[in-house]
């Protein structure tokens, strides 16, 4: 499949940005890594922070890039000159394949984010100028973790955010620093506050200290019970709290949870509906944990998302209403009060894993299905294009990308 060419902004400002820089830029002070599959684990794992160049020769758009990301880097280095503190890399996707399909990349030019070798769920999508690459860099190296001077500021936090907070007997630790590193990678979803010394010492009953405020005024707190030196235990910990079982997919976040790669089981509900969303949500941690990684949980306001409603024969009317997006179809669930039958809900992506939702969307029910109601289920009702349903739209458009053909005839 051909993979495409993005465009960015049209704004004449833009092609007038261009053109000063490619009159202005000196492309041999540039300091671009180009990564092949012989070091690109190398200098992604020794990189604080690493922006990649995700392009195609071919490509306009990505020709247009060059300059601009190569003057980025200039400035990136002059700000930041500790050589494995920032560093800007490229993939030539033609000649690395196998780079691109492991990193997902579906269009060209991408901008990657990555930390210390772990690839950012957020890629770069600001304006496409050395301005807006540079502050995008300079944002990546402000401190992500909040230094408290006073336990008095624990009761003014903001509660309707996720809020980790640590206390430590020094900064200058082995502790420390692993709960900063989990910090940069989770910035964009959580809150992380820290106390030292004096400040933290009441906290401190037992030794350094992490605890998880939940969104919520009344909702209890939780302890880290794990050892602060162990990086991955620590991360799984922090990443388990700070990004929700079920997400809520909008508009800004469509496309980036299309890249993640894996496809959406989705509720459409009625935003003033919570009691529908608690009860999507219970069944999912209770029968679906298991599934994290293979399929995303998502919910969406009706009255936003009318036109994919629309694509299968539902309005906000219906709502609630669960439907798996695979990418390749949308399969409708039979009925929402059917989250009341035990294993229900897990069998029906477990139908998608398999293959049975696909093969009766094309064929009609299996004939050797023998588990009560799927015969009813017949519910995949259009096929989409290569795309998500959800990639990102303005609020404004009036049509939708959602289910324009069939992947299968591409």
């Amino acid at each position: 499949m051909k993979l495409l060419a993005i465009s960015p902004s049209l704004d004449i400002r833009f092609f007038t940005g261009v053109l000063l820089v490619m009159g202005l830029s000196t492309p041999g002070q540039a300091e671009i890594t180009s990564l092949d599959s012989g070091n690109i684990d190398d200098v992604l794992n020794n990189a604080g922070v690493a922006l990649v160049n995700f392009y195609a020769d071919w490509c306009r758009f990505s020709q247009m890039l060059h300059p601009i990301f190569e003057e980025s880097s200039n400035i990136a280095r002059e700000e930041f000159p500790e050589t494995k503190q920032v560093v800007f890399a490229r993939v030539d996707c033609d000649q690395h394949s196998d780079i691109a399909q492991r990193y997902r990349i579906s269009k060209y030019p991408t901008l990657k984010l990555f930390r210390n070798g772990m690839m950012m769920k957020r890629e770069y999508r600001g304006q496409r100028s050395v301005a807006a690459i540079a502050d995008f860099i300079r944002q990546q190296q402000v401190d992500p973790v909040k230094e408290m001077n006073s336990m008095e500021e624990v009761n003014t936090l903001d509660r309707s955010k996720r809020n980790i907070i640590a206390y430590f007997e020094q900064r200058d630790s082995d502790n420390y620093h692993t709960f900063e590193k989990v910090a940069n990678i989770l910035r964009d979803d959580c809150t992380f506050l820290a106390a030292f010394g004096a400040v933290s010492e009441a906290e401190r009953f037992s030794g350094d200290n992490v605890i998880y405020k939940p969104v919520g005024e009344s909702v209890p707190d939780m302890v880290y019970l794990g050892s602060l030196n162990n990086f991955d235990l620590t991360y799984a910990w922090a990443q388990d709290k700070c990004v929700p079982l079920v997400r809520e997919i909008t508009f800004e976040n469509g496309e980036e949870l299309t890249e993640e790669g894996i496809p959406f089981l989705i509720l459409f509900h009625v935003r003033e509906d919570t009691e529908s969303l608690e009860k999507f949500q219970h069944e999912v941690a209770r029968q679906l944990i298991s599934e994290k990684g293979s399929i995303n949980f998502l919910h969406a306001d009706c009255e936003k998302f009318r036109h994919p409603l629309l694509h299968i024969q539902k309005t906000p009317a219906d709502c609630p209403v669960i439907a798996i997006d695979s990418f390749r179809h949308m399969y409708v669930y039979p009925d929402f009060k059917d989250l009341n039958i035990p294993g229900k809900l897990r069998q029906f992506v477990l139908d998608l894993h398999s293959g049975k939702l696909h093969r009766e969307f094309h064929h009609g029910p299996d004939p050797t299905d023998s588990t009560p109601g799927q015969e009813e289920t017949g519910g995949e009702v259009a096929s989409s294009p290569p795309e998500s349903s959800f990639q990102k739209l303005a609020p404004s458009e009036t049509r939708y990308t959602i289910l324009s053909r069939d992947r299968d005839e591409l």
